[in-house]
């Protein structure tokens, strides 16, 4: 792999990591829409650079999900609870960015960041699996 896509992985993975930060200390504050779009945000820059590994390219969160699922969770690749986590934190990425009068339960946003990284662990255990040699 060449090094300038290696960069570009290895920075969306860090980007991951500081946006669950970022997830985190959104929660501390109360500021559970914060949290959630955070929540969102770092599962989606975790696959981004899975899909770098793979040489696929979108701009569309939709197609990215959809990517996601065909070549890793169809396959059994990656197991299909981490879809589920993906998909409902995309959903209520949605919910809090577009709608109207969406009120968070702290359990539930609490439970949503434990999901996030538990997601995190794994893709990143997976990604560095992939690689031909120790990053």
């Amino acid at each position: 792999m060449e090094q300038r896509k290696l960069d570009l992985m290895k920075y969306r993975m860090d980007r991951a990591k500081e946006t669950a930060q970022e997830a985190e200390l959104a929660l501390a504050n109360n500021k559970l829409r914060l949290a959630e779009n955070r929540i969102y945000y770092a599962i989606f820059y975790i696959v981004h650079a899975l899909s770098i590994l793979e040489n696929f390219s979108t701009a569309k969160h939709v197609t990215l999900k959809g990517w996601f699922n065909k070549e890793f969770v169809a396959t059994g690749k990656i197991d299909a609870k981490f879809y589920k986590i993906y998909n409902r934190a995309f959903d209520k990425r949605q919910e809090g960015d577009y709608d109207d009068f969406v009120i968070f339960e702290k359990e539930e946003v609490i439970k949503d960041l434990n999901d996030m990284k538990e997601f995190l662990g794994e893709l990143e255990i997976f990604i560095k699996s992939q690689l031909p040699f120790e990053h």
